[in-house]
């Protein structure tokens, strides 16, 4: 049966926020993946944008769950997230790209709506399906801190892939998408399902998969260019596999992390 990411994704993501003193928030969007540990016990992360938990200075931030009734009516619930004890972070950064990834106790409804690991597209997914400049990839976030409804569901958005070439990704980490980035949308999952448009003669995608993380707004000067940086999804998957890594690595790891690329800069 096929899958439709869409929905899956939709139900993954979630808005992350920490309210500050001036009444204002600081926003940005995560979503859940199903990572067990080595041992095979099951483990919900939380992956968003690493300059998200950075830009928020408490020790709590929200995380937005969603609940539905039996009669179907929905809930959005912001439930406490610790990120700190006291000076220390807990959570992990990748080394080199702005992700950052944290286990999290989700309620089951959202547990069991975490996406399993092998959606995340891999180093040659790209090559694999096919994938080009012109062709179309969805988003999910929460843009000015903005939700879909009152319910807390993000809002979809698509963009188009603007750069060549997008392999090897040790050569091209990142890429970028025609789309207008906003504060919030800081987190949120690039995806491809075959619904979605291709180039002219291109294949349709055999199969759904995630593509990156949307990162950054690309800017030069105080000029806003309307383009999305996206992180490839393979260093998602480098970043889950250093919460498995001795406590001293995943520490010396967090402290040599860097942004996406130095030439841009991050949303307000």
């Amino acid at each position: 049966m096929a899958i439709d990411l869409t929905m899956a994704m939709i139900n993954a993501t979630v808005e992350i926020d920490q309210p500050q003193a001036d009444g204002k928030r600081i926003v940005g969007t995560g979503f859940l993946i199903s990572d067990p540990r080595p041992d095979g016990t099951p483990r919900t992360v939380l992956v968003t944008a690493g300059h998200v938990f950075d830009n928020m200075p408490g020790p709590q931030a929200r995380i937005g769950y969603r609940f539905q009734g039996p009669d179907g009516a929905w809930r959005y619930d912001a439930q406490s997230l610790v990120i700190r004890d006291g000076a220390s972070r807990l959570w992990t950064r990748n080394p080199g790209q702005d992700i950052a990834v944290m286990a999290v106790t989700a309620p089951a409804s959202f547990a069991k709506a975490a996406i399993p690991l092998s959606w995340l597209g891999d180093d040659n997914v790209f090559t694999q399906a096919g994938v080009g400049p012109g062709d179309e990839m969805f988003v999910l976030g929460f843009p000015e801190g903005l939700a879909a409804n009152t319910d807390g569901f993000p809002i979809l958005r698509a963009g188009r892939v603007a750069s060549y070439p997008l392999a090897p990704i040790r050569q091209f980490p990142t890429f970028l998408l025609d789309f207008r980035v906003f504060s919030g949308n800081s987190g949120g999952p690039v995806f491809v399902t075959p619904a979605l448009e291709r180039r002219p003669g291109a294949p349709k995608a055999a199969s759904p998969f995630v593509a990156g993380i949307l990162t950054y707004q690309t800017e030069v000067g105080t000029e806003r260019l309307e383009l999305g940086i996206v992180i490839q999804a393979s260093y998602i998957r480098q970043t889950l596999a250093l919460l498995d890594q001795p406590a001293t690595s995943s520490v010396a790891a967090a402290a040599a992390a860097t942004p996406a690329s130095a030439a841009t800069a991050p949303s307000p």
